[in-house]
């Protein structure tokens, strides 16, 4: 499967482990990426503290984090720049799909009465200090110290009006009076000033750091498998062994390898998507039986994949689950015998351009990992094949995709122009490539498999993996954004955009016309639709198609 602070992670300044390098380093990076059009920030970043502006009590070691969001963040030449650390940026730009799902669900707190209770908390604690020091007030000042210790008292269980004690109007006022007595006594403005600075700076901070632990737990929700999720997967597994296993392997062996079929192939490790996609998929077509679904998954996810498609039926289609860690005819390179399936990259794109609200563009992009560039040796008597995402359902029938006449490219795939090759620069420079090419999704793919074996795309795609190994300082999931955008250039045949209704796992704005009339729905972004943070208006066309009455979904809370 498949999101902040700035990071570059650029060959050029960042270390082995991902963490940016030291000042100097970055600085020469920055001034060599100055002419390029981007800056990409991988998934597995890391939330760092803001240096000195963060107290220490607040630069905690838990911060430390690693997001699945990747950001590119563009520049072209026409009024479009790149964003480095240190700028001012947006809190999209800093902790990405946060901002859009703390947006949507902010709720209006009725909390008037509680800011004026801490105002005047604040203005009382920056007299203080300067009061206490006048030696002829040493009541007021214990009069002022107990006022200070019954609002802190008050507000220390409080957030909304609705919480505050019967007494409050009493303490409000009595607060009051405190303060105009306390303005009235000869201190020096300077001092005071410098209290509230101090106040307020602490404030900030410690708003700052309640929004990244935010950020964080919502991060942390919207990548950890949910519990229920884990909870389906381990019935599944343990039913596997309790049950005996009736394989159908033998039986649809000539329905697996006859090119007569339509082909479907998903890689995936999560059970509840990957069915819900194949219900979609059957259920729109005009020939089931007709339809043969390929599923490659980990060892891990094999025995719950494989006990729920021999317990659940889907029309007349044929569904096949391989253990991929265990197929024979995989290549020797190490990252092409793990299940890698799509990777997912935030983009975002600053344009000087528009106007500062309409400056920053995010979307989402998707490209194959490197197992899919695998699929000639793992299906070789098969050509043409479609290729799904375990975050996408079908709401048409795609069969006529089957006869597609591709003029001899290899990969039909939608393409998105809103993010071109130019803006990627700064990671495939050492690449030959056409700068206003537009970058291809996965989700829904239509393969020639013949093709690909003739033009050796597999092969070519290792020799560039095996480049990139050698400069150890890109990481793993960085090779697939130019390696697998780069592997099939000229290779490309772009589908129609209305196959793909992309973006519901990020977008909130998709209209519900322009749903409604797309073949398929890709959830691409993090906000998934088996999720609770989820966004909840595209939710219902994904539970249509997910499994009910399934007893261990029941077991688990799922609904």
């Amino acid at each position: 499967m498949k999101h902040k602070l700035l990071k570059d992670v650029s060959k050029k300044n960042s270390g082995s482990n991902g963490i940016p390098v030291e000042k100097s380093t970055r600085s020469k990076s920055k001034a060599k990426l100055k002419g390029a059009f981007s800056l990409v920030e991988l998934n597995n970043n890391t939330f760092k503290s803001k240096g000195p502006h963060m107290p220490k009590r607040y630069q905690r070691k838990d911060l430390s984090w690693r997001s699945k969001d990747t950001v590119v963040n563009g520049k072209e030449n026409h009024g479009e720049e790149t964003v480095h650390e240190g700028n001012p940026t947006s809190c999209e730009h800093e902790y990405g799909s946060y901002c859009l799902w703390s947006t949507e669900h902010r709720e209006i707190m009725k909390d008037a009465i509680v800011k004026r209770l801490k105002d005047q908390l604040f203005i009382a604690r920056a007299h203080y200090p300067s009061i206490a020091k006048i030696k002829q007030h040493e009541r007021f000042t214990r009069e002022l110290k107990q006022s200070i210790q019954e609002h802190e008292r008050m507000l220390s269980d409080t957030i909304t009006d609705a919480d505050l004690p019967p007494i409050f109007a009493k303490k409000l006022e009595k607060m009051e009076h405190t303060i105009e007595r306390a303005k009235s006594c000869e201190v020096g403005c300077s001092n005071v000033e410098r209290k509230l600075r101090q106040l307020l700076d602490m404030t900030e901070d410690e708003a700052y750091f309640h929004t990244r632990q935010s950020a964080i737990l919502y991060h942390l929700g919207v990548q950890t498998m949910p519990k229920t999720h884990h909870c389906l997967n381990m019935r599944l597994t343990l039913e596997y062994f309790k049950s005996r296993s009736i394989s159908t392997d033998q039986l649809n062996r000539q329905k697996l390898e006859s090119p007569a079929f339509q082909h479907y192939v998903i890689f995936s490790r999560n059970v509840l998507a990957v069915s819900t996609t194949i219900n979609s998929t059957v259920l729109n077509c005009q020939d089931s039986g007709s339809i043969v679904f390929h599923l490659f998954t980990d060892a891990q996810n094999f025995y719950a994949m494989k006990h729920w498609f021999e317990r659940n039926s889907y029309l007349e289609a044929t569904v096949h689950v391989t253990n991929i860690e265990d197929h024979p005819e995989l290549p020797k390179h190490a990252e092409m015998q793990k299940l890698l399936p799509s990777e997912e990259f935030r983009v975002t794109i600053r344009n000087y351009s528009e106007p500062s609200l309409r400056q920053m563009k995010t979307d989402y992009i998707s490209v194959f990992g490197h197992s899919h560039f695998v699929l000639p040796d793992l299906l070789p008597s098969l050509n043409r094949v479609f290729v799904l995402d375990d975050d996408l359902i079908v709401q048409k029938d795609l069969s006529s995709l089957w006869n597609l006449n591709m003029d001899g490219k290899v990969i039909g795939a939608v393409q998105f122009c809103g993010v071109k090759l130019g803006h990627l620069r700064a990671y495939i420079s050492e690449h030959n490539f056409n700068s206003d090419a537009c970058v291809w999704l996965s989700g829904l793919n239509v393969i020639e498999l013949e093709k690909w074996r003739d033009l050796r795309v597999t092969s070519l795609y290792v020799q560039s993996l095996q480049k990139l190994q050698k400069e150890s300082l890109t990481s793993k999931r960085l090779k697939a954004l130019p390696v697998s955008l780069l592997a099939f250039q000229d290779l490309i045949y772009p589908l129609k955009d209305s196959w793909v209704q992309s973006g519901l796992g990020h977008d909130y704005g998709i209209s519900r016309d322009h749903i409604e009339k797309a073949a398929t729905l890709h959830y691409s972004g993090v906000m998934k639709p088996w999720l609770d943070l989820g966004i909840h208006d595209y939710k219902s066309y994904w539970r249509k198609y997910m499994t009910t009455g399934e007893t261990f979904m029941t077991e688990c809370n799922i609904h």
